[in-house]
Order: C-alpha cells, then structure tokens, then sequence
C-alpha cells in the first residue's frame, strides 16, 4: 500500500479537526506535522486546538506556529460565528500539554520538504501566507515539494463570504495569488465541490458509537457547526470542506478535475476571486469540479469510525 507524506496547514475550526483525524486515521497517509495559520481562530488559538489534535490522536508530531496576519491587507475576524469562539463549537479552550516547534512554519515546511525531496504533499486548508511565507523563505521550494493540494476557492459558483470570495482566499489574497503563480503541481478542492459534500448529525454520533473519544469529540463541536449551517441555509447538515481535501489526497479518482491558470482579485468589490485566466501564463491548477459524493462522505465516515482504534495502536506502538 502506497502511502503519502503530508503537511496539514491548518486553521482549526471544526472542519479542520474532521480533516486532521481523518488524516490521522487513515493508513495511507503519513502526517509528518501541522502548521498553524489565522482564519477560522486568531493563530495562537490555532496553534493551542493544533497542539491538542495532535495530543488527542496520541502523536507527538510537530505544529510550527504560522503567520499572524495576512501579508498585504489588514486581518478580517475570525469566523467565530462558524466554529466557536475557541475554535471548536460550544467546547472549552482545550489545554494541551506540548509546546510548539521552535521553528517558524515556513521554514519548518521548507526543511521537512527537504529532507524527504519529491515525497511531500502540502494541504493548506486556511489561508495561504504561509505557503507564500515558504516561497519567500526557500523560492526553490518548489523543486522538493511533491505537489499542493488546497481546499479554498470558488471558481466557478458563488464565494461563501461574499457573492465572489472563498474564506480562505478572502482571508489573504495577495497570498493565495502569489502561491496560484508559482510553478509546482497544485490542486485545488473549493465550493465548486465541497458544497456539494455534507453530513448530518446522525453521522456524527454514528461515530461517537464506534469511536467514543475521537468520534465523540467531532461529535460534540458538530453540533454548532450544524446549527450555522441551518441559521444560514434552514438545513441540518454541514458542508465537509477541509475533509475533502485529505480524500482528494487518498482517493483522487473521487473528484473530476479542469485544469486552468488561477489569479486572485486582490482589491476593490470583488476582493478574493479566483478567477480562470488562460491568458496569465500560469501553470494550470487542477480544479476539482464534482465529486462523487456517496463515495467521499463514506470514506470519510468510515475511516474516522477506527480513530479510537487507531490511536490505541499509536500508542502502544511507541510504549513498546
């Protein structure tokens, strides 16, 4: 079984927390670290709730502290009113016991690329500064990196923030364009997918049944998720954002794709955009644009339904 090196770039919030277990979780895939970035929580809560999804899943993986404001443009707030004023629902501030890597996450992200050339792949689920960040520090960064795949976006539907941005994207345009023009391999899963993608409440607590801890945990800041969900749209369900993107990473063959160059509209009404420009001379993102939808939901579902189990087997593997 193949199984692929990732680095999650994380701004946890409660999809985040799905897609970190779910990575965890998941055989296929080797999580070498987390780096923290403002978005859903302000940084310094992302590095805490990244500390104790790391403490939770009985790891001891690295988190390297990200960016603390976009690169250009002032910072917008947290989207409190989505994931809590902690980050995951109606949950206390967890308190873990571990401290962060002494390194800044762009250069932890450009070491750790180094050591293991062409094997990496980066998924960025929050805004990208510190992608960007890493382009800055090594520009031959993406010579080591294998490839990106990226949930943010809104290419070819309406943003989620406004009727023309992506969070992620609105959060730090100027990051997200600079990352879109850089020549290494990237894949984008935005709302032209991940909208399409939900689970309901029911799902959750299946997983609290064969997963008490893990499961439960999701379970238990879902709720608030939900509870948006249906004050926004009247619908009890949450859309799977960050998730797809590690499925994207495991079960490509899911999603359909269209390639095409990215830039981001960086000023004015329809700041953070993502617009399909063949004429920019860009390398082409491939951009997911359905995905089978059954199948992501039950992979998803079905592996988070071992993160107990899982974690049990971390565990005892390094007490041995």
């Amino acid at each position: 079984m193949a199984i692929d090196k990732i680095i999650i770039d994380t701004d946890p919030g409660i999809d985040d927390a799905m897609a970190i277990h779910l990575a965890f979780a998941d055989p296929r895939l080797e999580l070498l670290g987390l780096t923290s970035i403002f978005g859903n929580v302000f940084t310094h809560q992302a590095t805490r709730n990244a500390l104790y999804l790391v403490e939770q899943a009985g790891s001891a993986i690295p988190v390297a502290q990200g960016a603390l404001r976009p690169r250009v443009q002032d910072a917008n707030q947290p989207s409190h009113y989505v994931h809590g004023d902690e980050g995951f629902g109606n949950l206390p501030a967890p308190n873990p016991g571990r401290q962060p890597d002494p390194r800044a996450a762009a250069v932890f992200l450009s070491e750790t690329c180094r050591q293991y050339p062409g094997e990496v792949i980066l998924c960025p689920v929050g805004p990208l500064t510190n992608i960007a960040a890493l382009l800055d520090y090594d520009p031959e960064i993406t010579k080591y990196v294998k490839k990106l795949v990226i949930m943010g976006g809104a290419v070819w539907c309406p943003g989620n923030v406004t009727g023309f941005a992506e969070a992620n994207i609105w959060n730090d345009p100027h990051a997200a364009d600079t990352v879109f023009a850089a020549d290494w391999e990237m894949d984008l899963i935005g709302l032209d997918v991940t909208q399409t993608i939900t689970c309901v409440q029911d799902d959750f607590d299946s997983l609290r049944g064969s997963s008490p801890d893990i499961g439960g945990f999701l379970a238990d800041m879902t709720k608030f998720y939900i509870d948006f969900y249906h004050s926004v749209g009247g619908i009890y369900h949450c859309m799977m954002h960050d998730p797809s993107a590690v499925i994207a990473i495991t079960d490509r063959d899911a999603f359909s794709f269209r390639p095409a160059p990215l830039k981001v509209v960086c000023q004015g009404e329809e700041i953070g955009r993502t617009i399909a420009d063949t004429d920019s001379g860009r390398r082409a993102v491939n951009v997911a644009i359905t995905a089978d939808i059954a199948r992501v939901r039950k992979i998803f579902l079905d592996i988070c339904a071992q993160a107990d189990t899982i974690r049990d087997s971390r565990i005892s593997s390094t007490q041995s």
